[in-house]
């Protein structure tokens, strides 16, 4: 995410890079240059505006200490206006002290917000919390059955309203008897899908605001689609007018976004990110961490939330056992496609490289295939029990019939065999170098480099 920008940023340190000092001339350059940048990633003009002149402020104001380059004291003063501008600091869903915690979703249609209702709800199952979502969203076309579908997938009730077969077109009804139902099947949390429309008009502002009465939420959550830029800006502003809303949530950041909405929203409403959206899966939600995007847009990386979501799928006693098989020689294709399962789990294989540090920025040059997993898996899953465990004994009339039963060209068998017998001898080199206790797995190699890009 943020690679144009990224990018841009990078090429406006450029002036004060070998420069001996910060001056007012190099650093006027500089901001131009960054104004130019924000600009051009959809950020609101008077943000832009802000934020060059802080950064101006307090460059010029800085003693340039003979140890750090001009350019890295820089770097050092544009990531902390950049958190200052995301908002400083992570803030969460607040729950409330009796429950259940009813959690209002509103926004435009198409900003994804009946999906990530569903990812909500895994978010707070996964968390041991006990959610329901309420179908309030009646008007658009199969809206009730999209939620509906999305919901089983993660094992979560939804409350409707039908008369004889038909949705009842009534919002606040639908609401508030969630809130009931809710109460009484013990749902700690309760989230409330809304319609939208194409645009904000007085018939969708009155309905949400009638819900809001009905049901007084304890969070009112307005999700936005990143790829939308200044225009989200006059859209936020407007509901907030008439919902005082409590946080904000950025869908779609996987996608061609400039960053223009994470950086603008904030400073015009002062309400908080609270969540960003990275991906289609259901698990592709991850709380806003103003620090750690701020990190990502310079290029530094996001090792933190890299070793949450590897902690997510990796244990100690995982990988203990697999830190022992890799010591034995015993690694073989079964715990491979194990790890490779957990991997994905993870997110998204550009929202990973995007997390390494100096490798984030470079991410849209790199030839990243998510699909590439699913080819691998299918020549795995194409083989016996037996070829699994000991893939030494895949001989030529194994590999034309693994290749046969997932679709792909004997090559690509070979490939993988042979990135297979490198990956092991690079795990087991590095397992030895780590020493005893120390983890290693298809998440640090991720995915032993070429196999990855099969």
């Amino acid at each position: 995410m943020f690679e144009s920008l990224s990018e841009k940023l990078e090429g406006a340190l450029k002036s004060v890079k070998g420069q001996g000092r910060i001056t007012e001339l190099n650093i006027a350059q500089t901001m131009r240059e960054i104004r130019r940048a924000l600009l051009d990633a959809d950020v609101n003009y008077q943000v832009a505006k802000e934020f060059t002149e802080r950064v101006k402020e307090k460059a010029l104001g800085e003693k340039v200490l003979t140890s750090i380059a001009p350019d890295q004291q820089l770097i050092k003063i544009i990531h902390d206006e950049l958190v200052y501008f995301l908002g400083e600091t992570h803030e969460g869903i607040e729950l409330a002290a009796q429950p259940p915690t009813v959690i209002l979703i509103v926004g435009l249609q198409g900003s994804g917000k009946t999906t990530f209702c569903a990812k909500l709800a895994l978010y707070f199952k996964s968390n041991g919390r006990a959610p329901m979502l309420a179908a309030a969203d009646v008007y658009r076309p199969a809206a009730v059955d999209q939620l509906k579908m999305l919901a089983d997938e993660i094992g979560v009730p939804v409350y409707s309203v039908e008369e004889d077969g038909i949705i009842v077109q009534d919002a606040v009804r639908v609401a508030s008897e969630a809130v009931s139902a809710a109460r009484k099947q013990a749902r700690d949390v309760l989230i409330v899908d809304t319609a939208g429309r194409l645009h904000v008009d007085e018939e969708m502002m009155k309905e949400v605001t009638d819900i809001k009465s009905s049901i007084s939420p304890h969070e009112i959550l307005f999700v936005v689609d990143s790829m939308t830029g200044q225009d989200a800006v006059n859209t936020v502003l407007e509901f907030n007018q008439r919902l005082d809303f409590s946080g904000v949530v950025l869908t779609k950041l996987d996608g061609d976004t400039r960053g223009g909405a994470a950086l603008s929203i904030r400073s015009v409403v002062k309400k908080p990110i609270k969540f960003a959206s990275t991906g289609e899966k259901l698990d592709a939600l991850t709380p806003f961490h103003p620090e750690r995007m701020a990190q990502r847009i310079l290029g530094m990386g996001d090792v933190v939330s890299f070793v949450e979501r590897a902690r997510e799928q990796f244990d100690e006693t995982q990988v203990e056992k697999l830190q022992s098989k890799i010591r034995s020689e015993s690694f073989n294709l079964e715990d491979f496609l194990d790890q490779l399962g957990r991997l994905q789990k993870m997110g998204s294989l550009t929202d990973l490289i995007g997390m390494i540090p100096g490798v984030g920025r470079h991410v849209g040059e790199m030839d990243l295939d998510d699909d590439a997993f699913k080819h691998i898996e299918a020549m795995i899953h194409s083989m016996t029990v037996e070829e699994r465990r000991n893939p030494d004994i895949i001989n030529g009339n194994r590999r034309r019939r693994i290749a046969g039963g997932s679709g792909l060209e004997v090559r690509d068998v070979n490939q993988l065999l042979k990135q297979f017998r490198d990956m092991k001898k690079m795990m087991k080199t590095m397992t030895k170098l780590m020493g005893k206790g120390r983890a290693v797995n298809l998440a640090s190699l991720m995915g032993g480099r070429g196999i990855i890009q099969n």
